[in-house]
């Protein structure tokens, strides 16, 4: 396998998992539901688990650390769930926004599993990744 594959895949997973969790804090204040914060409770760590296989499979192919997401868009993250619950704090609107991200790392996981030839124990972090995100999908619908 090519190491620089593998390194490249688990950054990109990282960073989602990193994306999911910045998402996830900066909203929770938001949220009035008590079922959609156990939900996002449970979310979060499912994301912190991901995150943490990836640092405990990450030396196998590198000396550094994951990549995470950047300041930029920690803040970019951030602006953009200020703005969006601006006039619309609903559970209702909180759903929907987490959905979109959700999404969004499903596509993005999928692309991996299938376009990256990876190795047996990246694949099966893509997997549970995206396994996770699609189950948090469903999960989040019964909110809207």
């Amino acid at each position: 396998m090519n190491e620089e594959n593998e390194i490249n895949v688990l950054d990109e997973l990282n960073k989602g998992a990193c994306m999911g969790r910045d998402a996830i804090h900066f909203i929770l204040d938001k949220v009035e539901d008590e079922n959609l914060k156990k939900e996002l409770d449970r979310e979060y760590n499912k994301y912190k688990e991901i995150s943490e296989k990836i640092s405990k499979t990450y030396p196998e192919y590198s000396d550094c650390e994951p990549h995470e997401t950047s300041a930029m868009n920690k803040v970019m993250t951030w602006y953009g769930i200020e703005m969006k619950t601006l006039l619309d704090q609903s559970t209702s609107k909180i759903a929907e926004m987490l959905m979109q991200g959700v999404n969004m790392g499903i596509i993005e996981g999928r692309k991996l599993l299938n376009h990256k030839n990876t190795d047996e124990s990246v694949h099966k972090i893509i997997e549970e990744y995206v396994n996770m995100q699609e189950e948090a999908v469903e999960k989040l619908k019964t909110f809207l």
